[in-house]
C-alpha cells in the first residue's frame, strides 16, 4: 500500500491545469493510479484526481459505491463492496439545463464543505486504462463526484464556486491550519 501525500488548498499546483495522459499508459502512472486507489480509501474519500497528489495529469479515480450506506441496500455493509473507477482523459460533451445542488467536501479542503449547484445530468467520454474509449450518461451523486474531480483537471476546487467571502475565509483557514 502506498498512500501519497494529498495537497492542500492554496497549494498551486491546485490551480494548474492537467495535461493529456498517453497511451500505452507507462509504468509510473500505472502506479500513480494504484497509489491514488489507496490513498482515497485511506483519506477516505469517494474520489481523487491525480494533481491533488502532486501529478498534473488529466486522470482522476472514483468509488462512489463504497460509501454509500451503512449498511448497503444489497446488505453489504460499507466498505466491503469497492467499485473502483478510473477516468484517463475524461471529457464532458453535454450537460444537462438541469442544475441540483449537493453539499459537497473536498480532501484538498479537509474539513470544509458547502452547497454548490452543478448540472444534474452528464455525458462523458473518457479512457480506461487500455485506451478504450467508453462514453455514458451520469447523473445524482455520481454526476455530482465527477464534475467535481473533473474541475481539478482544470485548477479548479468546489470552493471556486461559493461566494468571494466564503472562499476568503477558507482560503485564510487552510493557510492557518496547513501553513501552505
Amino acid at each position: 500500500m502506498a498512500v501519497r501525500e494529498i495537497l492542500i488548498h492554496p497549494d498551486e499546483v491546485l490551480q494548474q491545469v492537467a495535461k493529456p495522459v498517453l497511451f500505452p499508459l507507462s509504468a509510473e502512472v500505472e502506479q500513480l493510479i494504484t497509489d491514488m486507489a489507496d490513498t482515497m480509501y485511506d483519506a477516505p474519500g469517494v474520489g481523487l484526481a491525480a494533481p491533488q497528489v502532486g501529478a498534473l495529469l488529466r486522470l482522476a479515480i472514483t468509488d462512489t459505491v463504497w460509501r454509500d450506506k451503512e449498511v448497503r441496500h444489497d446488505g453489504a455493509k460499507a466498505g466491503e463492496q469497492r467499485e473502483l473507477k478510473v477516468w484517463i482523459n475524461p471529457e464532458i460533451t453535454w450537460a444537462s439545463n438541469e442544475m441540483e445542488e449537493w453539499e459537497e467536501g473536498c480532501l484538498s479542503v479537509p474539513d470544509t464543505y458547502g452547497d454548490v449547484s452543478r448540472p444534474a445530468a452528464i455525458r462523458l467520454r473518457w479512457f480506461d486504462q487500455q485506451g478504450v474509449v467508453h462514453e455514458q450518461e451520469f447523473r445524482g451523486f455520481q454526476a455530482v463526484a465527477l464534475q467535481h474531480e473533473f474541475d481539478h483537471l482544470d485548477g479548479k476546487l468546489f470552493i471556486d464556486y461559493l461566494s468571494p467571502l466564503k472562499r476568503k475565509m477558507i482560503t485564510k483557514k487552510m493557510k492557518k491550519l496547513y501553513k501552505s
